[in-house]
């Protein structure tokens, strides 16, 4: 069982606990204002744990195991270490990475909060594009080369952040999807030329 297949079990039966419980995700969502104030640091973390219902749990936990093998596989290959450690760590830091943003926002917000393990995954689906940019991706069923759709999803994140008409943390998934990019770069820095040597290949 790899470490992707782990880290869904354990955020699916967190997540389904906090279904029944709402005083859990109450005292561990993110909420940068309890941070700051109530020196509350576990939120950093534990948010990425709990989801708001089946679908958002759903979701998530299909997109991980869609594309986490691959990642770690990607991992093994290039980044020193081991690739199941350098994944866990590159998950759990892109939970927090991802809600940086959020938490210079928000800190004097008492009423934000969010859960999810959102941005994490934004970060996974974006390490796949890095080494391999033109690899397939689903969007209800209609085939999109990843860089395309990435591209497009930061753009779409971008807007949506700007516009906040809804309850989605679209910070969390612009930021999370930068991180996916830049973290296997900071230990492998050759990486950023075989991304543009994919990208060129095709011309």
């Amino acid at each position: 069982m790899n470490i992707g297949v782990i880290i869904i079990i354990v955020i699916s039966l967190i997540s389904i606990a906090g279904f029944s419980r709402p005083e859990l995700i109450y005292k561990y969502q993110f909420n940068a204002w309890q941070i700051k104030n109530r020196k509350e640091y576990i939120r950093w973390i534990s948010h990425g744990f709990f989801h708001a219902d089946w679908v958002h749990l759903a979701i998530n936990m299909f997109v991980l195991w869609s594309f986490s093998k691959a990642v770690i596989y990607y991992f093994m290959r290039s980044l020193p270490g081991n690739s199941s450690i350098v994944f866990l760590v590159f998950f759990f830091s892109a939970i927090v990475a991802s809600s940086t943003f959020s938490y210079f926002k928000e800190k004097n917000n008492y009423n934000y909060n969010a859960i999810g393990a959102s941005g994490a995954v934004s970060a996974v689906v974006f390490a796949s594009i890095l080494y391999d940019p033109f690899r397939i991706i689903y969007l209800y069923f209609i085939p999109i080369p990843g860089i395309v759709l990435g591209i497009g999803y930061l753009v779409y994140s971008r807007i949506m952040s700007k516009r906040n008409v809804d309850n989605i943390g679209h910070d969390a998934h612009f930021w999370g999807a930068v991180y996916g990019f830049v973290f296997p770069i900071l230990l492998n820095p050759s990486l950023l030329g075989h991304f543009f040597n994919e990208l060129l290949a095709i011309f």
